[in-house]
């Protein structure tokens, strides 16, 4: 979100959680990225605020509940509020639990369990979502106009997206519904074990797109996956991961900085490396 925006958005986020008898007198900034993640006290609630527009709220909230309700380690919505996405100047929030981040953080053992479980979880759970292919095609980011890339990186990129979508389509394996991104920003590390946040990425596909998205460790520790399936997934995400790097508006530290780095993986052809040693360099 553009720091011209946050101030109205923190307001936004109070307001209504004022309007809802929790009470604010801080609101802190969490994270910063397409959208924002307060943390409101005195009531100690976890806000994520959005802009309007986008009618996402509701499959996530949605989607939370029917988890939750499976047992599936993800984070739970604030209990003292109507479980829906509230709108108020522009903005759509919706109120969560706040967890104290707790150490060590997750293991590479205990994180792979937690996302078997949540695979399992969504397996049993019946609703509609795009498909993976549907995702990457809507990854913001302008390949084919965008400044930051120079002609050959352009049809690098275009090139590594079509190439590496067809390989994982065309190899079958079996789908279901996925969390979308559930690398390590998108777990937290509670009392209460690992919790998946950012729910609205869902999507269907192999288990293995999710995979793409966790350190290599954490794989190593998942049950059955296809390996080769997994290998042209990490390209793929890579692919995408760079793409939101082109987008104008992405809010990322260093973001050109990833993007070049993630092009010298893409350049340097398989075996992709996994996502996370990518952005770690």
């Amino acid at each position: 979100m553009e720091a011209s925006e946050v101030s109205r958005a923190v307001t936004a986020a109070t307001s209504i959680a004022e309007g809802l008898d929790l009470p604010v007198d801080d609101a802190s900034v969490l994270h910063n990225s397409n959208k924002l993640a307060l943390r409101l006290l005195p009531c100690d609630v976890f806000a994520r605020v959005a802009h309007a527009g986008h009618e996402l709220a509701r499959f996530e909230v949605g989607l939370a509940l029917r988890l939750a309700a499976a047992g599936s380690p993800v984070a739970a919505l604030e209990p003292r509020a109507e479980p829906r996405g509230y709108e108020r100047d522009g903005f759509e929030v919706t109120l969560w639990t706040y967890y104290e981040p707790v150490t060590p953080e997750v293991s590479a053992a205990g994180f792979a369990a937690a996302l078997e479980r949540l695979h399992l979880s969504m397996r049993m759970i019946d609703v509609p979502a795009p498909h993976f292919t549907e995702r990457v095609a809507d990854a913001p980011g302008h390949v084919a106009s965008t400044p930051a890339l120079h002609d050959a990186d352009r049809e690098l990129l275009s090139s590594r997206l079509r190439d590496l979508g067809r390989a994982v389509t065309d190899r079958g394996a079996p789908e279901q519904l996925l969390h979308g991104e559930p690398h390590q920003g998108n777990v937290l590390s509670t009392k209460l074990g690992p919790l998946f946040i950012d729910l609205e990425t869902c999507c269907r596909g192999p288990v293995e797109f999710d995979l793409a998205h966790v350190p290599a460790a954490v794989s190593e520790h998942y049950q059955d996956a296809d390996q080769a399936l997994l290998r042209d997934c990490r390209g793929l995400v890579l692919a995408v991961v760079a793409k939101h790097r082109c987008d104008p508006g992405d809010q990322l530290p260093n973001g050109q900085r990833a993007l070049r780095d993630l092009l010298g993986a893409l350049r340097s052809g398989p075996p992709w490396p996994a996502l996370d040693a990518v952005m770690r360099e």
